[in-house]
C-alpha cells in the first residue's frame, strides 16, 4: 500500500536496519545456533517439543508460523537423526503426535542451557536497571506488533527512586498541555512541588509512589504532610495508554493505606472539576467534595475543588 509520508519510508529503513543488527547479534545466520549442529529452525522445533509432552505437526506449524512442507522436511531430518519420535494420536488416528527421543531430550537440554547462559552474559554488563530497560523495550515492541499477546499486561506500584521525579515533571507538563491546553506555568507548578518533595520530604510521613509497566513510568502520586494530622494527596497522574487498568485507583489506595498506618486523622486533596476521571477515583475511594472556587491558572479559567476524607 502506497504511503507518501517520508516518515513511513524512514521507519521502514530503521526496522530493516534493526532486523539486520539483531540477526547478526544473535548469530541467527550461523549454520549452527549456539555453536550446536542445529539450525535456528531445528533448534526452535526441539525447544517446542522439549517444553511440552506431545504436539501434532499441524499444531506446531500453526504455532511457529512455519510452512507445513518445510516443517515436514525438518521433522523428517530430526527423526532420522534419532531426535524426534512420531506416533499415531490416541484421540485421533489421523493425526501424528511428536515428542522427543532420549537423544532429542539431551539435545534440547544442551540448547536450553546454552541459550540461558548466552542471555545471562548479554544482560550482566547492563546491570539490573539496564536489563529492566531492555526487557521493557522488548515488551513494548511485542505489545505494538501483537496486542492480543499482551492484553492487560501487569504493572507494579513501587516507591519512587532517583530519576523518577524528572520523568513525572516532564510527562505531566506535556500531558496536561496536550489534553487540556494548559500552558507552561503548570509544568512549573509541578516542578516546584515535586522538586521540594525530592529535596526535603520526610520518608517516615511522606511518600511518592510510581506505577511502572514494561519498565516505563506510567503514573505517580504524592502524599505529603499538611500539618495538624492531615495528609495531602498531590498530583495523581496516569499515562493515557494505561488508563483502564486500575492504576489510578491503586495509587490512591497506596496513599490511603500509608496515611492510616502513619497515624494521620484525615486526608485532603485539591483538583479541578475538568479532571473527571480523577474525581471519580477520589469519590470511589471515599473522598467527599467540600468546597469549590473559580480561578484562572495555567492559562485557563478553571474551577478548583477541595476534597476531604476522614481516616
Amino acid at each position: 500500500m502506497a504511503n507518501d509520508d517520508p516518515r513511513h519510508e524512514e521507519a521502514i529503513a530503521q526496522v530493516r536496519d534493526f532486523n539486520r543488527f539483531y540477526t547478526r547479534f544473535l548469530g541467527a545466520l550461523n549454520e549452527g545456533l549456539l555453536k550446536s549442529p542445529y539450525s535456528l529452525s531445528e533448534s526452535r522445533i526441539l525447544y517446542e517439543l522439549g517444553t511440552r509432552d506431545r504436539v501434532t505437526a499441524s499444531q506446531l506449524s500453526a504455532e511457529l508460523g512455519m510452512d507445513p512442507a518445510y516443517l515436514s522436511r525438518l521433522l523428517k531430518k530430526l527423526r532420522e537423526a534419532g531426535l524426534v519420535l512420531a506416533a499415531a494420536s490416541a484421540e485421533d488416528g489421523r493425526a501424528t503426535e511428536l515428542s522427543l527421543a532420549p537423544a532429542g531430550r539431551k539435545a534440547f537440554e544442551s540448547l536450553d542451557s546454552a541459550s540461558h547462559d548466552e542471555i545471562s552474559e548479554i544482560l550482566a554488563p547492563l546491570g539490573p536497571d539496564g536489563a529492566g530497560t531492555l526487557v521493557g523495550a522488548m515488551q513494548r515492541i511485542r505489545a505494538a506488533l501483537d496486542p492480543s499477546a499482551t492484553d492487560n499486561p501487569p504493572y507494579v506500584i513501587r516507591p519512587h527512586r532517583i530519576g523518577d521525579i524528572g520523568i513525572i515533571i516532564s510527562r505531566q507538563g506535556a500531558l496536561y498541555a496536550q489534553e487540556y491546553g494548559w500552558d507552561g506555568t503548570f509544568e512549573g507548578f509541578v516542578a516546584e512541588i515535586a522538586g521540594a518533595f525530592a529535596k526535603s520530604h520526610d520518608p517516615k510521613r511522606e511518600r511518592c509512589w510510581v506505577a511502572e509497566r514494561h519498565a516505563e513510568v506510567v503514573g505517580s502520586v504524592f502524599l505529603v504532610d499538611a500539618g495538624g494530622g492531615t495528609a495531602k494527596l498531590r498530583m495523581l497522574w496516569v499515562e493515557p495508554s494505561t488508563r483502564g487498568l486500575g492504576i489510578g485507583g491503586r495509587l490512591v489506595e497506596e496513599c490511603i493505606r500509608f496515611a492510616r498506618q502513619t497515624g494521620y486523622q484525615r486526608m485532603t486533596l485539591w483538583t479541578n472539576d475538568i479532571l473527571v476521571s480523577a474525581r471519580r477515583i477520589y469519590e470511589k475511594a471515599g473522598f467527599r467534595l467540600v468546597a469549590e472556587e473559580r480561578h484562572h491558572s495555567f492559562g485557563k479559567d478553571l474551577v478548583g475543588q477541595n476534597w476531604e476524607m476522614e481516616l
